[in-house]
């Protein structure tokens, strides 16, 4: 919908009452002169809701806090994200969940929903108190880890499916891993680094598939990077299994021939090889990958210095992923941003029940500019995508009556 000479609004058919809390929007937006009339092409979208991000806060605020995450974030455009819960206190019980939630009551910038642990400490030995953090989390992830035990990860889902609450995994075999840190594949091999096999991410999750349908819990499978991973959720939608997953920017517009010695090209699930770039792309277009998350997750300069063989595993990219896939997929033809808008604002909140609150985001799309770190306002710096040339810059970010993010180069 076309609403001046130079700003439109998408979305409309998405939420109720988009179009009219989108016109006032607008009028605010221009009277602060954000729509400057001599340009050309300005988007507001529904705001984005990323449901796979780490905010590091409480326990790791040396590497992220909620402030600079969630600033982060509306810089994005996102006005909903879901943190993960591999924190110091690890949210695995009412009690432990409440400094997160203090936190997010006094400094987020944005609406900031956490998870819950799936188990204790996320040791994967016994049960979290799922029941008592059910009505203040998003939904239960031990992030960051594969929880090993079929009775565990059967229990749970079915505590979670009796809470109405959704389970969503960290897919990982341990004894797969066999000490790897990127994809065992060509550049592995070429130079000397230790592998991780796309089965030891593909095996869990033909486990859980099977433990979904089993419990009927409601399953999502975050970060899918490997082509078997889409074969087995294709199929296992097809039988009716109540599945969702997500892929991230990297998975879609990387592949292990991009690789660089570097620690910001260090991440887990690691980029994998070119087909399997290829499967998740067709996942996309058939609809089998449900939505797109970043894993924005954050280390400190010191430790993302060491390496693909000794940095922690992690990249930020919350700032990035619409500018990236706007211009490497929808520019290209690849999809359109019709279905971009859909993987990221529309199908997350619906999946995840987050509701749409008068949240937009406005975007300059004729903006171009290189992809500079230095420029971001989060605490990391670590992004593979450094220096690409990407088209869009958000104008502002608006939920409800406040301004998130708004830009200072309009």
């Amino acid at each position: 919908m076309q609403y001046s000479a130079n700003v439109a609004i998408m979305g409309v058919d998405r939420f109720p009452g988009f179009a009219d809390a989108a016109g006032r929007v607008v009028e605010k937006l221009s009277a602060l002169n954000l729509f400057p009339s001599d340009k050309a092409e300005y988007i507001l979208f529904p705001g984005f809701c990323d449901v796979h991000v780490h905010f590091r806060e409480p326990g790791f605020s040396y590497k992220e806090t909620i402030r600079t995450g969630s600033l982060a974030a509306a810089r994005g455009g996102c006005t909903a994200v879901c943190a993960m819960p591999n924190l110091n206190p690890v949210p695995d019980s009412l009690d432990t969940l409440r400094p997160q939630l203090d936190i997010i009551r006094r400094d987020a910038a944005i609406r900031v929903l956490p998870y819950g642990a799936i188990t204790r400490g996320e040791k994967g030995e016994e049960l979290a108190d799922m029941a008592a953090m059910a009505p203040y989390v998003c939904a239960f992830s031990d992030d960051g880890r594969g929880v090993q035990s079929d009775d565990m990860m059967r229990e749970a889902m079915k505590t979670a499916k009796s809470l109405n609450k959704i389970i969503a995994t960290h897919c990982e075999v341990n004894e797969l891993l066999r000490g790897g840190y990127i994809h065992d594949g060509a550049y592995a091999a070429a130079h000397g680094h230790k592998g991780i096999c796309s089965e030891s991410e593909w095996r869990q999750v033909e486990r859980d598939l099977a433990l979904a349908k089993e419990t009927g819990c409601a399953y999502h499978v975050c970060h899918i990077s490997c082509r078997e991973s889409v074969a087995l959720i294709r199929q296992a939608k097809r039988e009716g299994v109540d599945v969702t997953c997500e892929t991230a920017p990297h998975y879609l517009l990387m592949d292990e021939g991009d690789l660089r010695e570097e620690g910001r090209f260090r991440m887990n699930p690691p980029l994998r090889a070119a087909e399997d770039r290829e499967a998740l792309i067709e996942g996309l277009l058939d609809g089998t990958i449900d939505m797109i998350a970043t894993d924005h997750a954050p280390h400190s300069a010191a430790e993302k210095a060491k390496g693909l063989a000794g940095s922690a595993f992690g990249i930020v990219g919350i700032e990035t992923a619409f500018p990236l896939l706007y211009t490497y997929l929808v520019r290209r033809g690849v999809i359109t941003l019709e279905k971009l808008i859909e993987l990221m604002a529309v199908v997350p909140r619906r999946r995840f029940g987050i509701p749409f609150d008068g949240e937009f985001t406005a975007w300059d799309l004729n903006r171009r500019a290189a992809i500079d770190s230095s420029r971001f306002l989060s605490m990391g710096r670590a992004t593979p995508f450094e220096g690409w040339c990407v088209l869009g810059e958000c104008v502002a970010t608006v939920i409800g009556d406040k301004i998130a993010y708004q830009s200072k180069e309009q």
